[in-house]
């Protein structure tokens, strides 16, 4: 019986239980998803061939894994006490009916249980899911063809994971349940949903003083960030810990000030106090102040942290990526650091040896480096010299115009890549005819691959270790140079983006419920507007601002953190490379479009259809 009742409850109150459960679902997705990167293409790829990065993102993932299971614990737990708020009528209806309160306690257990067997089996399918377009992205980092590393796997070690995590929360959220009606008497159940906070109206000085502080705080924590920057900011503790205290409290106190400013500013402009319902509107958010400007504040705290991963670790992601670019124009550099000795025809040596250069690469050519003698060239703090023909060519390779400056030419001022990997020369452009008049230093034969990159550099490889040579001095790959730079790109991406999602997740998921159990409290007061005449349009509308409030004040404060926080980041971002903020920004909007909007969406429309039925 009870189990029939408790299929039937979730049933029918599908609409109660929605967020709760869309919480769930992408809970559950998000912690399989990033426990399955160990077997996505792109970690595959760099595990076959023993990448060092594949060990350290599996241990980082893992060790995140158990905060990650942590914050969803208290926001599954938070969202239950919520749900059980929302239906504290019902529960005591139950009890008024006969069930004793281990009866109702175990219906919710059954409820529970439930619920997390829908959400842990549609959590695991939208996983996969996820995970099949999180390798998708990985795979696309990669300038090289990795679309047989694609393909749609299911995890049994990351689904274990889930299981055991999300079943341990599920356990323990049925045990609050259960002690939470244990304790409650009938007449909190039934009356309990009328309470109200009883609404303080302060006066305007305590309230224009505390946002004064509030602002001072905040200003105090971001000159502190700005000044030390980022890195000593956040590593020394003695700075860390004022600046966190200053930021959080000031914060608070931000939000704490709201429940006298906002209603003195209102109250003094009466024409727009009295329009339509904004009097209504102003106090219903108002009256849960003195509890919400907690949660406000640790919304704002977590949203700040959700934007400013996630547009950290995108921006990281661009720049290694542009260093990748910088580094490997060309698929192969070969070095031949004894070339004053002896100048090597590399493309006859191998076609000796049978590997076919006009078969198997698309281009290739040889460079030689000069000794700099500054009676020749008039600059004294260069290395070596390089003909403008030979510049010229590696340039136009690289689809960049040739050098029409005057010569000679330090290349420092060029900011120029010529080869795959490190030159290691500061050297001065020369026209060709200067060349004649210095010696041969160094020889730099650069390719570029016809065919499959991995299958021609590794017959290529083979080819130059079986020669009885000494011109391949150093030898530099472009996929040795992105494999070593993939580890570090999916590190942060991964990282970044599964404690973004997670954060996000979190703000959101709070709000949500928070004013849906809110919506529901307002179901009587809505009611009683409709007899006094109020249009529908009108309390609808006023249900959706109060929820536009609660979500619109803590995005807006957590955007002005992360605008500082963000330039922070950029500027030590900047000191490894290009910082690409305009992506950055764009990916983050992205996110919290479809998360955090997303949660609005669905809460102002639930809280629409409340007030329409009441």
């Amino acid at each position: 019986m009870f189990s029939k009742l408790a299929i039937r409850n979730v049933r029918r109150s599908f609409r109660d239980y929605g967020v709760y459960f869309l919480t769930l679902t992408f809970g559950v997705c998000l912690f399989y998803t990033f426990n399955a990167v160990k077997g996505q293409g792109a970690m595959a790829y760099l595990a076959q061939r023993e990448h060092p990065a594949v060990a350290v993102i599996q241990i980082l993932v893992d060790v995140f894994s158990v905060f990650v299971a942590v914050v969803l614990a208290c926001l599954i737990l938070y969202a239950n006490r919520f749900l059980l708020r929302r239906r504290k009528r019902e529960l005591g209806t139950y009890l008024l009916l006969g069930l004793s309160q281990g009866q109702v306690s175990r219906l919710l257990f059954l409820e529970t249980g439930v619920i997390g067997l829908v959400s842990l089996g549609a959590g695991l399918a939208l996983g996969v899911l996820a995970s099949f377009g999180l390798s998708a992205l990985t795979l696309s980092m990669f300038q090289i063809d990795l679309a047989g590393m694609l393909a749609l796997n299911f995890s049994i070690q990351a689904a274990g994971k889930t299981l055991l995590s999300f079943g341990l929360i599920f356990l323990l959220v049925m045990v609050f349940s259960g002690v939470r009606v244990s304790r409650s008497r009938l007449i909190d159940l039934i009356y309990g949903q009328r309470k109200n906070e009883v609404l303080k109206v302060r006066s305007l000085t305590p309230a224009v003083i505390q946002l004064a502080a509030g602002i001072l705080c905040l200003a105090a924590a971001y000159a502190t960030l700005l000044t030390f920057g980022m890195a000593i900011a956040v590593a020394v503790l003695p700075i860390c810990i004022p600046m966190l205290a200053l930021g959080t409290v000031g914060t608070l106190l931000i939000f704490r000030s709201l429940s006298g400013f906002v209603m003195k500013l209102v109250q003094g402009r009466p024409s727009l106090y009295y329009k339509n319902l904004n009097l209504f509107t102003l106090r219903q958010w108002l009256s849960k102040v003195h509890t919400t400007y907690l949660a406000q504040t640790v919304v704002c705290i977590l949203l700040l942290l959700a934007i400013g991963i996630t547009a950290s670790s995108v921006g990281l992601n661009n720049t290694i990526a542009s260093q990748s670019s910088y580094q490997a124009p060309f698929d192969i550099t070969v070095q031949n650091l004894s070339g004053e000795e002896e100048l090597v025809d590399v493309d006859q040596v191998l076609g000796d040896a049978g590997f076919d250069t006009k078969e198997k690469l698309s281009w290739s050519y040889s460079t030689v480096f000069y000794y700099n003698d500054p009676e020749v060239t008039g600059f004294e703090n260069a290395s070596a010299a390089l003909r403008v023909s030979d510049y010229d060519a590696l340039r136009l390779r690289q689809g960049k115009p040739a050098y029409s400056g005057l010569l000679p030419h330090r290349a420092d001022q060029l900011e120029e890549e010529l080869t795959t990997g490190s030159l290691g020369l500061s050297y001065v452009l020369i026209p060709d005819e200067m060349a004649q008049k210095l010696s041969p230093c160094r020889q730099i034969w650069s390719a570029d691959y016809a065919g499959d990159p991995e299958a021609t550099e590794e017959e290529l490889m083979d080819t130059i270790q079986s020669l009885d040579v000494s011109f391949a001095s150093w030898i530099t790959t472009r996929l040795n140079i992105y494999q070593d730079l993939m580890g570090s790109k999916m590190l942060a991406l991964f990282l970044g983006l599964y404690l973004g999602f997670t954060f996000l997740l979190a703000a959101a998921a709070v709000l949500a419920l928070q004013q849906l159990s809110q919506g529901a409290d307002n179901a009587g007061r809505y009611a009683l507007l409709r007899r006094l005449g109020a249009e529908e349009t009108l309390v609808a509308r006023s249900a959706t601002q109060q929820v536009a409030l609660a979500f619109l004040l803590p995005l807006l404060l957590a955007l002005v953190h992360s605008v500082v926080g963000m330039k922070a980041a950029n500027d030590l971002i900047a000191t490894a490379g290009k910082v690409d903020s305009v992506s950055s920004s764009a990916v983050t909007a992205l996110v919290l479009v479809v998360v955090y909007g997303g949660y609005f969406l669905a809460t102002a429309l639930a809280c629409r259809r409340m007030a329409k039925s009441a």
